[in-house]
């Protein structure tokens, strides 16, 4: 096992329920969501383990489908993947800008490439 922790503040971050044949999610979930991460414009702090992301207080396992992007004509790296959280499964989207994006671009694919080696 390793120890690996990886951390970050997102300037963005979405998550939503996915897929779409998933139990859907009650309200409560929704609003807490919504409140704490979706529409709170506050920068999110995130930590990245070796199987987990930690977003503020809620920590996704089980990912699949990561996804580490730097989107064209940006100063910014994207991260999107599938994963549960409890019981639920969502689809998350993190949006990291920092003058240094491309270390943490570079960071986030080794971590991909060492945890999730059949993602190419």
């Amino acid at each position: 096992m390793s120890d690996i922790e990886l951390s970050y503040v997102a300037d963005k971050v979405h998550v939503h329920r996915w897929p779409k044949d998933s139990p859907d999610w009650d309200e409560n979930t929704i609003e807490e969501l919504d409140k704490n991460i979706n529409k709170n414009s506050q920068r999110k702090q995130i930590t990245v383990g070796e199987s987990t992301v930690k977003i503020q207080h809620v920590k996704f396992y089980s990912l699949k489908k990561v996804g580490v992007t730097v989107p064209l004509f940006k100063d910014e790296c994207t991260m999107i993947f599938e994963a549960k959280f409890g019981e639920l499964f969502a689809h998350v989207h993190i949006t990291i800008k920092n003058e240094n994006y491309l270390e943490i671009f570079n960071q986030l694919i080794d971590w991909r490439k060492k945890f999730f080696p059949d993602y190419k």
